[in-house]
């Protein structure tokens, strides 16, 4: 029974208990999404505002336009009722996933509403994979696929350290 205690505690084993291996890989676990947090949030982040000081992109038509983009993937896109909505309004359509990115950028980055921000992160990534990477081959060339399984870590663990969610649930504990 001692035994038993002493190497799921980490005490006792080789290395010196939590200054050893076990202590090391707890760390490393405890911190192993901040990368992929880091990661995501940087990206969305510099994708919202390189939409929204795209002169080009908030455009209903012309070079570069969001909406000469949705009409040019329109009829490979797997859900193309999705590329319609958004040609119903080009540039609302580009404010709301310009903002959207922003949001789940600053939500993942500061660890807040993590799991809801990095759904967030998802939907955008689905909704990009099924109308303008949709029709990539082979489909792994298309980046938004890989980008929707990245948020799926986030959206089942959250943002345990080094978050504002993570402070929340410490005071929570506190005042318990």
């Amino acid at each position: 029974m001692t035994q038993t205690f002493r190497m799921t505690t980490g005490q006792g084993a080789p290395g010196g208990g939590a200054t050893g291996n076990s202590g090391w890989k707890e760390r490393a676990s405890r911190y192993a999404l901040l990368p992929l947090r880091l990661f995501l949030g940087i990206t969305f982040l510099y994708a919202g505002i390189d939409k929204l000081t795209d002169s080009a992109f908030l455009k209903e038509s012309g070079i570069g336009s969001l909406g000469d983009q949705m009409r040019g993937v329109r009829d490979q896109a797997a859900v193309p009722e999705l590329v319609d909505m958004a040609l119903n309004s080009p540039v609302g359509f580009g404010y709301a996933i310009a903002l959207g990115e922003l949001a789940v950028g600053i939500g993942v980055l500061l660890g807040l509403l993590t799991r809801l921000a990095a759904l967030g992160g998802a939907l955008i990534s689905a909704s990009l994979w099924l109308t303008v990477s949709w029709s990539a081959e082979p489909y792994y060339l298309g980046n938004d696929l890989p980008y929707l399984m990245l948020w799926v870590p986030l959206i089942l663990a959250g943002a345990s350290v080094l978050s504002v969610d993570a402070l929340i649930a410490a005071r929570r504990r506190r005042t318990l």
